[in-house]
């Protein structure tokens, strides 16, 4: 995989390019700067959704599953609700 400076990635995703917010979000990621992924989900990145829902999950934190439901990442409502009925594992 190619690896692009972040400046870079950040001006593409500022011009509204999402392949560059996903980049972004896997960046975030593998430093594992969850601020930057909540404040990448608040710029309508889903990639970042995604991401921070798995790691909200993995921890059972049903107040961040919802905080990232609430913030538009449909998917953490459906981990939410699979957890509070107990068929989240």
């Amino acid at each position: 995989m190619t690896t692009f400076d972040r400046e870079t990635l950040r001006a593409l995703a500022d011009e509204g390019n999402e392949r560059a917010l996903d980049r972004l979000a896997d960046l975030a990621e593998a430093r594992a700067d969850v601020q930057e992924l909540s404040d990448l989900l608040d710029e309508g990145c889903l990639h970042a959704g995604e991401l921070l829902t798995r790691r909200a999950a993995a921890a059972r934190d049903l107040r961040e599953l919802q905080r990232i439901a609430d913030a538009g990442y449909d998917e953490a409502s459906e981990v939410l609700d699979r957890l509070l009925g107990g068929s989240g594992g």
